[in-house]
């Protein structure tokens, strides 16, 4: 082994421990919000309330961490990133208490929208935070390693929320989480780094205002279209969150420091990676959100069994997450973002022909190809667009692509969710109630299908892709310095 090769093993043990806080923090705060989602039957019934009241309290977490995101990077930059990063981590911890204590579903509400708050801004900061502490020449590695609980914590939420509902009470998928944020805390207290302030002269008001509401109403509006797009909600949520988008953009491209630095999309790596990410993320994400829905409501499963179903995603992402990170500190993104959405294409297609009369094999399959190609894909792909980004603005994109991600993702959903109920409404006449297994098997077939095309459609945009130039600076020499276009004076 050389010296240099020395150097970086040793610089790579030596952030291990900040990078546990980091990753304790992101898992909980991702687990969470999916053990949560098994939970809403129950919670109707406890507090003997509607499901629509008790939805709000998914929604309403939802909401507060799309207001929360776009902050994320302002106050890191205003307040140190370490002490933004554990501020979030505790307010998150104390809106979980609370959660567990909760006499009413209103207060339960209220609460979550407080988990919310501080869990909105932990994973972006996370990512800025890890980027800025990998060593030269190990920045993949290290943030295939963060990315781990991203994908694992998705997965191993249904089993957690299920297993916890079935044999304890709901309020447990809230007490858990304090315990480990006390412990995410005092690691981080005493293992993160004081990464240095930078200077942010004046207060961005217009963007504080407008930032937060336009993507927690369009996340919400867009999120409301997959039960109806003609309702009110969703044509309000839509249009005060693209109003409120236009005076946000207008408005940070004037300033000389903006809340999120938009003109960042002059890189021509970054923006090509973005769509990449766009699309990957419909991709991935509507695959995640429809197969939960096929094995409870086509099948019948229970969360716990579902969960279970499920873990073949979960480790195959452990497996090639980090290889994906290696790898891509030798080869680069491109290779990797079209090796896994080819992958994932190939899961989408084997999931257009299961149905309710699948074996655990057939399922689990297309579930382990799906977790290979997700963790092969998605570090190299957000590594690469924060690579494209000067060094001084990572704080603030990694905010600005999770602002988007919120969005996008409920786009997703939404658009999926529409895509069900048509096929569905397609089928039922003629097949006829008798016959309801085959047409749920049908309608997720046929809209499995429609996730082919877009994975297809992200194996031809990685190609776009082209590796950052490496120049000093950033985290470990690894960060390009873009040309970006400045508007406004900047």
């Amino acid at each position: 082994m050389t010296k240099e090769a020395i150097k970086q093993e040793q610089s790579i043990s030596s952030i291990i421990a900040p990078l546990l806080a980091i990753i304790v923090g992101m898992f909980m705060v991702i687990l969470d919000g999916t053990a949560m989602n098994v939970a809403i039957p129950g919670l109707v019934t406890d507090f003997d309330s509607t499901m629509n009241t008790v939805q709000w309290t998914v929604i309403g977490y939802a909401l507060a961490q799309a207001a929360v995101i776009p902050l994320a990077g302002w106050l890191s930059d205003r307040y140190g990133a370490k002490n933004i990063f554990l501020l979030s981590i505790i307010l998150f911890t104390v809106g979980s208490a609370l959660c567990a204590l909760a006499g009413s579903v209103e207060q339960l509400i209220i609460y979550r929208v407080i988990q919310g708050l501080g869990g909105g801004m932990v994973a972006p900061i996370a990512m800025a935070f890890t980027y800025r502490l990998a060593p030269p020449g190990k920045v993949g590695a290290v943030m295939g390693m963060i990315g781990i609980p991203m994908l694992l914590a998705p997965a191993l939420g249904p089993v957690l929320g299920g297993w916890l509902i079935e044999d304890a009470t709901w309020h447990w998928i809230f007490l858990i989480n304090v315990p480990v944020g006390v412990i995410a805390v005092l690691i981080g207290l005493k293992t993160l780094p004081a990464i240095g302030r930078q200077q942010v002269p004046t207060l961005d008001i217009l963007g504080i205002i407008f930032g937060p509401i336009a993507f927690s109403a369009l996340a919400y509006g867009i999120s409301e279209g997959g039960n109806d797009w003609g309702s009110d909600k969703t044509i309000y949520g839509i249009i005060i969150g693209a109003v409120s988008l236009i005076i946000f953009i207008i408005a940070e491209l004037r300033r000389k420091q903006p809340l999120l630095e938009l003109r960042v999309f002059g890189s021509g790596n970054f923006t090509k990676g973005i769509i990449v990410q766009w699309v990957s993320q419909v991709a991935l994400f509507g695959t995640m959100f429809l197969i939960p829905l096929f094995l409870q409501q086509a099948n019948g499963y229970g969360p716990l069994k579902t969960g279970v179903l499920m873990l073949p995603m979960a480790i195959a992402s452990t497996i090639f997450m980090p290889l994906g990170g290696k790898l891509f500190d030798k080869i680069g993104a491109r290779p990797l973002v079209v090796a896994g959405l080819a992958i994932v294409t190939v899961a989408g297609y084997l999931l257009t022909g299961i149905s309710t009369e699948s074996g655990t094999v057939e399922l689990m399959i297309p579930l382990a190809l799906l977790g290979a190609g997700m963790g092969l894909s998605m570090m190299p792909l957000n590594t690469h667009i924060i690579q494209s980004t000067p060094a001084d603005l990572v704080g603030r994109v990694t905010s600005l692509t999770a602002a988007m991600q919120q969005v996008v993702t409920s786009f997703a959903i939404a658009i999926l969710t529409t895509i069900l109920n048509k096929k569905v409404e397609h089928y039922l006449p003629q097949l006829g109630q008798e016959q309801m297994g085959k047409v749920m098997s049908n309608s997720f077939g046929d809209t499995f299908g429609v996730l082919v095309w877009i994975g297809a459609a992200g194996v031809l945009f990685g190609f776009l892709l082209s590796r950052p130039k490496r120049q000093p600076g950033g985290s470990g020499e690894g960060a390009e310095k873009p040309e970006v276009m400045m508007m406004g004076g900047h």
